[in-house]
């Protein structure tokens, strides 16, 4: 079967997209737990003694009201924003009855998984980043069942992930969506006008308010923006309604508990997700008469556990500490009262942790662990404590020993929930394995099929006969079919491949041993073409120029890279450095040619003067280059001597220089990964509301550079919609406050920006309908390749005008720069040096990873700008949302892809296979990265930074192949020269 190496690269990407799920779903391990009883009774600390402390203690508490305020960052409370916003809830942490901590919470720091910390005690996996979107129903055992089992009234508003986690557990609640970013009022407006009847009420004994609109203005602004000292005001107004009202309506047997905390807190640039500091300090405050009144100033809150919240809440109402709870107990909250009953809390949470670690640690269950051993003495130590105080024995000793025994629980304690905090990950192995297998073998497909696909042909014989009726071919899918049964009947086996049909189980097993068998067959025929002389002897491979080393140097470089979590962390550094050294390497080119070669090689001279000349050729159909207009004044009847004292030689040589510049200037732009990511950068400057007039003018000039750059190569309908689409670019930034028209004084009327949003998106689908509509008619009607051509850029320019509308006003010269260095590198530098199509495929998808990051992304999940999601959304609804974020996030690798396919269709004419070279390109160097990389990540799973930095850059991965596969397919689709008949 032959296959021209563009349809096989796509077949290869869609082959290694399922190998990356199976993995992603393997390693990302989605636990759906079941609800059970909670571990609500000890083991008899004695025998032959009568007691009840093995029952659940009474509540603490009568009524917990829970206000749960989205990204409270701990400085928004306990620094001066709390003082001067929130001088109420600040005056209750430093003289008022109440405990203040700090929360630290585990990354993802997103809102789904938080929720299931508060309420569960667990660490949720980050696969729980996905099922944010669509929260499905929580099954594990939690605070919110074990409540609603014991009769305890709830209601809930806020956040409508709550609902979808617990349904059917409130007596009543009103959802609101916690994805439309945009709206930072009516969003909390819609959980305050509840308030004033709900606290008259008494038939209720649990209440939850979760506030969304903090989070939305720190998506929207950031966390120094004015708004946030607004929000902060409202909030703080709305903890003295319900603190005051729990006073007044306070019994005398027992207080009311009104807790204040935060899911997760805030970056520097207003996002989430990550691990820096600020993402996951969070502020949590219990306020309550049942505390002694704070005499001593607040010096530094201590820091506890997100996941302590569960237990201590569990014990305050009187209800069983969740199942799978590795919090433990925040100890001032439940420590006010008598010996016995401190005693009887502290034993409840540590056998609950004990009988924990011991279902996950099978040394601990044998009785082997120093741990089981320790906390055993301990238990044993209670014990004589409790005879004694049945005895009647009320002296001080009694006493001492008492508060020795809780010392030593408490230390128990905190041993136990750090040992389970440890082994949280729970991995899939087998799953991982399968598509890492496959992912593998791809990967060694691409790279034994270089020579073949990098071929004049650019097609080559695929050997599926001999693998599929081959004795090997059925041998491995026997051994790896009894491997699947042996593993999935295993009584400890549970996995998501196991879940899957023996069919498509069986399929997967089949393709597993073709591609092994096709892998072997490629070996064989190397080693056979090896031994035979060749007819036709090509060029030999070792006159690689600096271009090439650099290609091959930089690409080993960067795998290597990945093993390394500071390297993960700075990954932009390493991208930086590879496209400056390009610059470099193609400087010298330029000189080379333009100096050295021409006085040494006349021939060469004249093949660089051809090179130039085909440049003044193209120049003639508007179709072929960017900027092709100005260069009509190189016609093929000017001298080389001549040609090479123009000025388009000065302007190539200084080409490179001028891509550095504007690479200096974009890294000033955006601070990104961890290290210095703190630091302010120009980008700050601009957003600061200080600057909105500078914003402004930047922005108008940088959406006219986007018109002037794009516009040359469309047609004059697309012209006229392209004019009108960034008009309305800026005036949806206008109506949403980012940026102002000359003749607005202020921007006090504040809109979403609906209708100006929809403006845009009615050009860029008319843009890319008529690009589209060109594409399709040079397919099917004729084999213009102009038309083609012009198709193709129409498309891309209407993905410029969509990236746009998208990017925030200070990132629109990221835009602008990558059109103009598009420009330069394809007029002065890919064409004069005659770059091959593989050259050119390797520096647009470096410099495509260099502006993914000049957009401020990172490897962490904070970075990403969800607000693009809802950009001319009412409302949310998933799929827009989801290709609009991925989009905007990616945005920077899609446009130099697309660039890619337009360049590549315009050199058809000269190079027939440019685009299946390209396609093939383009998925190898995909596949290296994302191969090795799982192999790493396999290895390093156990890693200390395994959740806070290897896991997000796997997701990264991820996402980009699937996106890699639908841009190669896009190429093959594109690439119709399949009559072409050239020697090899």
């Amino acid at each position: 079967m032959r296959l021209r190496s563009g349809v096989f690269a796509s077949s290869c990407l869609l082959m290694e997209a399922l190998g990356v799920a199976l993995f992603l779903r393997g390693f990302f391990r989605h636990y759906a737990g079941t609800i059970r009883t909670s571990c609500n009774h000890g083991s008899s600390l004695f025998l032959g003694t009568v007691s009840n402390w093995t029952k659940i203690p009474p509540p603490l508490f009568k009524k917990v009201v829970i206000v749960l305020i989205d990204s409270l960052r701990d400085d928004f409370l306990f620094g001066p924003k709390g003082k001067q916003f929130m001088p109420y809830t600040a005056q209750a942490v430093e003289k008022g009855t109440s405990y203040s901590f700090i929360a630290e919470a585990k990354p993802p720091t997103v809102t789904m998984p938080r929720i299931k910390a508060l309420m569960t005690g667990s660490i949720p996996g980050f696969i729980d980043v996905i099922m944010n979107l669509n929260s499905p129903a929580l099954l594990d055992d939690n605070l919110i069942w074990q409540a609603k089992t014991s009769g305890k009234r709830i209601i809930f508003y806020g956040d409508d992930t709550w609902i979808k986690l617990f349904p059917k557990y409130f007596v009543e609640y009103d959802g609101t969506t916690s994805f439309f970013v945009s709206d930072f009022t009516e969003v909390d407006n819609n959980v305050t006008r509840h308030l004033d009847r709900v606290l008259k009420r008494e038939d209720w004994d649990l209440l939850i308010l979760h506030y969304l609109g903090l989070d939305h203005i720190g998506h929207l602004t950031g966390p120094n923006s004015p708004l946030v000292g607004l929000k902060l005001s409202e909030m703080d107004n709305i903890l003295k309604k319900i603190h005051i009202s729990l006073i007044s309506k306070e019994e005398a047997s027992l207080p009311n508990l009104l807790v204040v905390c935060g899911d997760h807190g805030m970056s520097e640039t207003g996002s989430h997700g990550g691990s820096s500091e600020g993402e996951v300090r969070t502020p949590l405050l219990f306020i309550s008469s049942a505390f002694e009144k704070r005499s001593d100033p607040l010096t530094q809150p201590e820091l506890v556990q997100q996941t302590d919240l569960a237990s201590t809440l569990a014990v305050g109402l009187g209800l069983p500490i969740p199942r799978n709870s590795v919090g433990k107990l925040i100890w001032p909250v439940v420590g006010g009262k008598t010996m016995r009953e401190q005693l009887r809390f502290v034993h409840l949470n540590g056998f609950q942790l004990s009988r924990l670690l011991q279902e996950n640690t099978p040394a601990y269950e044998k009785g082997k662990s120093a741990k089981k051993k320790s906390y055993a003495q301990k238990e044993i130590s209670h014990g004589n404590w409790i005879k004694l105080y049945l005895e009647g024995n009320n002296s001080e000793i009694l006493l001492n020993f008492g508060k020795k025994v809780l010392k030593q629980y408490l230390e128990a304690l905190k041993t136990l929930s750090s040992s389970l905090s440890k082994q949280v990950a729970q991995y899939d192995v087998y799953s991982m394995l399968v598509g890492a297998v496959i992912i593998m073998e791809v990967l060694l497909l691409l790279l034994l099929s270089i020579p073949k696909a990098l071929s004049s042909r650019a097609e080559f014989e695929v050997p599926l006969s001999p693998p599929l009726f081959s004795l090997l071919f059925y041998l491995m899918c026997l051994v790896l079919c009894a491997v699947h049964v042996i593993v999935c009947t295993s009584a400890e086996s549970l996995c998501y491949f196991c879940s899957l049909s023996w069919l498509t189980a069986v399929g997967v097993m089949m393709l597993i041993s073709v591609l092994m068998c096709g892998i072997l067959s490629t070996i064989a025929r190397v080693f056979e073409n090896s031994r035979l002389p060749l007819k036709n002897p090509v060029v030999s491979s070792s006159n690689w120029s600096e271009i090439d080393l650099l290609i091959v140097t930089g690409t080993l470089v960067h795998v290597l890279s990945l093993g390394a979590s500071s390297f993960i962390e700075e990954e932009h550094q390493t991208w930086y450095f590879l496209i400056n050294t390009l610059c470099l390497v193609l400087c010298q080119e330029l000189c080379r040619n333009n100096f050295l070669l021409k006085e040494w090689d006349p021939q060469h001279s004249t093949t660089v003067k051809q090179n130039f000349d085909r440049i003044g050729e193209v120049s003639e159909c508007k179709n072929i280059d960017i900027l092709a207009t100005s260069n009509s004044k190189l016609g093929k009847t000017t001298s080389s001597a001549g040609f090479i004292k123009g000025s388009d030689k000065w302007i190539s040589l200084a080409s490179p220089w001028i891509i550095l510049i504007c690479c200096r200037l974009l890294r000033s732009l955006n601070q990104t990964g961890v290290q210095w990511a703190h630091r302010p950068d120009f980008g700050h400057w601009l957003t600061s509301s200080e600057h909105k007039s500078e914003l402004s003018f930047l922005a108008a000039v940088s959406l006219l550079m986007v018109f002037f750059l794009v516009q040359r190569r469309c047609s004059l309908v697309s012209k006229i919609a392209m004019a009108l689409g960034l008009l309305g670019v800026y005036s949806y930034r206008a109506a949403i406050g980012n940026v102002v028209f000359p003749w607005q004084h202020d921007s006090q009327d504040i809109s979403k920006g609906i209708t100006e949003a929809r403006f845009v998106y009615v050009f860029v689908l008319g843009i890319v309908f008529t690009g589209t509509k060109d594409i399709l008619k040079s397919q099917v009607i004729s084999a213009d390749s102009s038309v083609k051509n012009t198709g193709l850029w129409e498309v891309y320019s209407g993905l410029v005008l969509l990236a746009a509308l998208l990017f925030r006003p200070h990132n629109l010269p990221v835009l602008v720069f990558c059109l103009l260095i598009q420009t330069i590198m394809t007029k002065y530098i890919w064409r004069p040096l005659n770059c091959d199509a593989t050259q050119i495929t390797i520096m647009h998808y470096w410099f495509g990873q260099a502006f993914f990051y000049f957009q401020g992304n990172s490897n962490g999940l904070a970075t990403v700008d969800v607000t693009a999601g809802f950009v001319g959304l009412e409302s949310y609804v998933e799929i827009p949302a989801v290709f609009l974020t991925a989009f905007a996030t990616y945005a920077g690798p899609l446009l130099w892809a697309i660039h890619l396919l337009c360049y590549l269709s315009s050199e058809d004419s000269r190079n027939s296979v440019a685009v299946s070279h390209g396609s093939f390109c383009y998925a190898l160097m995909r596949s290296i990265p994302v191969a090795i990389y799982i192999v790493l990540v396999t290895g390093l799973r156990y890693h200390l930074f395994i959740w806070s930095v290897f896991s997000p850059k796997l997701l990264y991965e991820g996402v980009h192949v699937f996106i890699t596969t639908a841009i190669c397919l896009f190429f093959t689709a594109m690439d119709q020269n399949h009559s072409h008949k050239v020697q090899d």
